[in-house]
């Protein structure tokens, strides 16, 4: 299992009605990669969120915990499960991660279409954001795709490095190293063998 950094789980106290009323509170951890520093957050059984590409371990909880998640003591199996995945993955094995368990609540139903169809998107093939729109039943909507690629809160797990420009530019990408970041995970799973040439092999 990967080594994951966390901090203390606080004090349990027992639950109020007024607790017992709110949403769960999300956790996190983080774990090393070949990628960089990857923070994994979760509620219940579902992924809440996931960064990539920092400096460090610490960076990567700290973006969760700026986001109301709490470092997790003890992170449970399906995480440990993921993070493991996930760190092969860096290492250049491939990995759809398909069946890892998402919290959705957030998006609206377009939105949810296009991280659908991007999830289908497979390694080492990419979709243009004009195609993905199309895909999504929303001919033409290239721009608000591109809109939700950069607010993707599932870096990796929704593929959104596997979105381009049109005419072969990279297009942006969000996390800490930016397009750098995007290059490594294209040349990675054989998308851009040639610096600067994208292979199009749309599926």
């Amino acid at each position: 299992m990967p080594k994951i950094l966390t901090k203390s789980r606080p004090t349990p106290r027992t639950a109020t009605d007024s607790d017992r009323q709110k949403p769960a509170t999300a956790s996190c951890c983080a774990f090393p990669s070949e990628l960089g520093a990857i923070g994994l957050a979760w509620r219940g059984d579902s992924l809440t969120g996931i960064s990539i590409g920092h400096a460090s371990e610490a960076e990567a909880l700290a973006v969760h915990a700026s986001r109301g998640a709490l470092a997790a003591g003890d992170p449970p199996e399906f995480i440990l499960q993921l993070a493991e995945r996930l760190q092969r993955y860096a290492a250049g094995e491939a990995d759809d991660f398909r069946d890892v368990p998402l919290d959705l609540s957030h998006l609206s139903p377009f939105q949810k279409r296009v991280v659908e169809r991007c999830r289908r998107i497979a390694a080492g093939r990419t979709r243009t954001y004009g195609e993905l729109a199309a895909l999504a039943g929303s001919p033409g909507a290239a721009r608000a795709v591109g809109n939700v690629m950069a607010q993707n809160r599932f870096p990796i797990i929704i593929p959104c490095h596997r979105v381009v420009g049109s005419a072969g530019s990279l297009g942006g990408f969000s996390a800490p190293r930016g397009t750098s970041l995007k290059v490594a995970m294209l040349t990675l799973e054989g998308a851009l063998p040639a610096k600067g040439r994208l292979v199009r092999k749309a599926r």
